[in-house]
């Protein structure tokens, strides 16, 4: 299956991942609040999702990641302007799709489909999870303003 191959290469290779992703979050202008969360924070964070990504991908529900997101967007609230935390969430999806073109280009029409298809999961995934976590940031504020 085209989908499981490329979840074990991300998977296999989340240390090389997560490291580039927090140092794109430590620089990008797009995302400067994150500079005050120290990087092996940030990185045990990226680390959690890209070591388990088949999991999340295909075994967890959209309540698993509704429960995730929501507290992890109600914990960024307090220090992650919302459009910084969107804009982490896109960079990260993002980075994951600049990996896989590089390493995984397709070589045929049906391991294209399944690549298209595994990308379609994971753009649901992430989607859902900044739908989430806006939802979280959204409580939080909600929580500080009573």
């Amino acid at each position: 299956m085209v989908a499981l191959r490329l979840v074990r290469l991300i998977e296999s290779h989340s240390e090389e991942l997560a490291d580039g992703l927090v140092r794109k979050l430590h620089t990008s202008e797009r995302t400067t609040a994150y500079r005050k969360i120290p990087a092996h924070e940030l990185k045990t964070a990226v680390l959690a999702v890209y070591e388990n990504l088949g999991e999340w991908l295909m075994t967890k529900t959209e309540s698993d990641v509704e429960l995730r997101y929501k507290e992890l967007g109600a914990r960024r609230a307090t220090d992650v302007p919302l459009p910084e935390f969107v804009a982490s969430m896109l960079m990260t999806k993002d980075h994951l799709w600049s990996y896989l073109r590089r390493e995984a280009m397709s070589d045929g029409a049906l391991q294209l489909y399944g690549e298209l298809e595994f990308l379609q999961s994971l753009n649901k995934f992430y989607d859902s999870a900044i739908y989430y976590a806006s939802i979280g940031y959204e409580q939080k504020a909600k929580a500080r303003a009573a």
